[in-house]
């Protein structure tokens, strides 16, 4: 009887820490500066070691209840201000998560970006949304841009029958390589397979810093960026990367049944070209827009289609008259489906 008893006890300490770990991480004033603090949470140790993800958080001056949590894409992490400001202003608490090995969660040791698995990121998104919902939030609006939207897309589709989110809104998802046919059909699959078996094989992805260009103020764009986090030219991706997205690909290939509303917004336009043009402001060189669009209608019954005129890759980065459009679509949105009321 008394082992147990201890075997319950010590049941009960296991659940009670893994429960309440995030409430010992403390907010402390993040790199954004006034109005912006971040809270890093040490998660379960994985393939390669310790690894940690990043709650970041600007609180808006309204007694709110609702929330928007922002999820990043590749190659990324979140620096968009004005993004955050806009949502308060609207009475939305803004969150922001800087997935595993990205941005303020890389550790010195681990390599960027690294992932077998699309689900890992699950588990940043569930700790992020119960300290959302720990904070007093009850209306949370998941927010995601590139890779991001594939990773939340398919959290939505796993969390269907209990899902913790009143919306989604997609920010030019990525849900299909941006390719030729070779590439997609024949060579994708092969270095899928390859990742199975030979997971640290790396890829290039060019030496482009065109899109950069685009983006930053030293070149052609409004914004700041730390380049060490968001670097000019994409490094290099692993095999495992690649199969990773690839099924990832497939699963929303073959339709999803999101229940919740879904925004699914993109540019009006795709461009080529790896040097810098002033077309790269007008279009989205990153992915297909029509890959976009064809996809992003087989996400569930409840999607909302909105092209931006002219709009880059990350719309809410894009020259003024596209970003404005982006942002009214979305509170548009908000209120159509009760979500900003």
């Amino acid at each position: 009887m008394i082992k147990y008893m201890r075997h319950i006890f010590i049941f009960i300490v296991v659940w009670f820490a893994a429960g309440t770990i995030c409430s010992f991480a403390q907010y402390k004033p993040d790199r954004l500066g006034e109005g912006f603090e971040a809270k890093t949470i040490a998660m379960p140790d994985d393939y390669s070691g310790k690894v940690v993800t990043t709650l970041v958080r600007s609180l808006s001056s309204c007694d709110t209840r609702k929330a928007v949590l922002y999820v990043h894409g590749y190659n990324d992490y979140f620096f968009q201000e004005t993004l955050a400001r806009t949502f308060n202003d609207s009475c939305f608490n803004f969150y922001a998560v800087d997935l595993r090995k990205y941005g303020r969660s890389l550790l010195p040791e681990q390599t960027p970006f690294e992932v077998r698995d699309l689900q890992e990121y699950f588990a940043d998104i569930d700790t992020a949304l119960t300290l959302i919902r720990e904070e007093g939030n009850i209306d949370i609006v998941l927010m995601a841009h590139s890779t991001g939207g594939l990773i939340t897309s398919l959290y939505c589709e796993a969390h269907r029958n209990d899902l913790p989110v009143q919306g989604l809104i997609l920010n030019s998802p990525f849900l299909d390589m941006n390719m030729n046919w070779f590439y997609e059909k024949i060579l994708v699959p092969i270095v899928s397979a390859w990742g199975r078996w030979f997971k640290g094989t790396k890829i290039s992805q060019g030496n482009s810093t065109a899109y950069a260009e685009s983006l930053l103020k030293d070149h052609h764009g409004e914004w700041n960026y730390d380049t060490d986090l968001k670097f000019k030219v994409s490094p290099p991706v692993s095999s495992a990367w690649i199969r990773a997205i690839h099924r990832g690909h497939n699963q929303i290939h073959k339709g999803l049944h999101i229940p919740c509303p879904v925004l699914l917004m993109y540019s009006s336009q795709s461009v080529d070209g790896n040097k810098w043009t002033p077309q790269h402001q007008s279009g989205d060189a990153v992915l297909d827009v029509k890959d976009i669009a064809r996809y992003g209608r087989m996400l569930g019954p409840k999607v909302t289609e909105f092209e931006v005129q002219e709009g880059m890759h990350d719309l809410v980065l894009s020259k003024p008259s596209a970003r404005q459009a982006a942002y009214s679509e979305m509170f548009r949105w908000l209120r159509s489906n009760g979500l900003n009321e």
